[in-house]
């Protein structure tokens, strides 16, 4: 008698649709395909048509060209989605600025373009979702922040105070919205082996690979399996917490 085999497919977001942001790339982009690789439709917004080609053949991917600073552009895009598919489910706001520059050397023109990106266009974009989210009476809502916003880091103040913003929003959100079943979580990675961070790596940060006790840079994947995890059922009772991704690092 031939033994049959069990097949069991996860799909852990089935039918769910979801709006990852700077998606192009790096982080947004691994979120991208974990989220499809689990059953989501994602429209994968970035500022850079070039960055989203890789996604124009997989018919789970809405690539959607927009700067997220642009809120007329936003709403458009969030129009979308709810009119083609009756729900949003998910939202990531991954896309994000970063700078190095000691406190001495900060330039206040890139720390106000990185203020609208990295907070005041995340607040946006979820006071905006949250509203469908609303309506739906569920939802969930993944921060990108990182650890120099915990802990802070020498050069990098200008970057933390963002980051230490979207923290506090992350929380406040995750307060106000919880009675409308919307839970509200940001992930905190540490050093992440993006192209992006390494082409600063060895000239600011080749050092710091000491500090991780588990010797090695995080890969995007890292980070997209969190999210998974909180864009999933498998968090249902999770709102308001940094997931800390840092190797353990802060410890």
């Amino acid at each position: 008698m031939t033994e049959a085999k069990l097949c069991i497919k996860m799909e852990l977001l089935s039918n769910k649709i979801a709006i990852v942001t700077g998606a192009g790339r790096g982080i947004g982009r691994a979120i991208t395909e974990a989220f499809v690789k689990e059953g989501a439709i994602v429209f994968a917004v970035d500022i850079r048509e070039e960055d989203l080609h890789w996604a124009d053949t997989n018919e789970k991917i809405r690539p959607i060209v927009l700067d997220i600073c642009d809120f007329s552009a936003v709403k458009s895009m969030a129009v979308l989605a709810k009119k083609e598919f009756g729900h949003i489910d998910i939202l990531v706001n991954n896309a994000g600025l970063i700078s190095y520059e000691m406190m001495s050397m900060i330039d206040y023109d890139k720390f106000r373009k990185m203020l609208d990106v990295n907070v005041v266009a995340l607040i946006n974009l979820m006071q905006l979702i949250a509203r469908i989210m609303t309506r739906q009476q569920s939802g969930t809502i993944i921060n990108m922040a990182s650890m120099v916003g915990v802990k802070g880091a020498a050069g990098q103040l200008s970057y933390s105070a963002t980051k230490g913003a979207v923290i506090s929003a992350t929380k406040s959100a995750a307060k106000e919205l919880a009675s409308n079943h919307i839970r509200v979580n940001a992930i905190a990675p540490g050093m992440v082996g993006t192209e992006r961070f390494k082409a600063v790596l060895q000239e600011k940060f080749s050092q710091k690979i000491n500090d991780i006790p588990f010797g090695r840079l995080a890969n995007p994947d890292d980070i997209a399996n969190a999210a998974l995890y909180l864009a999933s059922d498998m968090s249902s009772y999770v709102t308001g917490q940094i997931l800390g991704v840092d190797g353990a690092a802060i410890i």
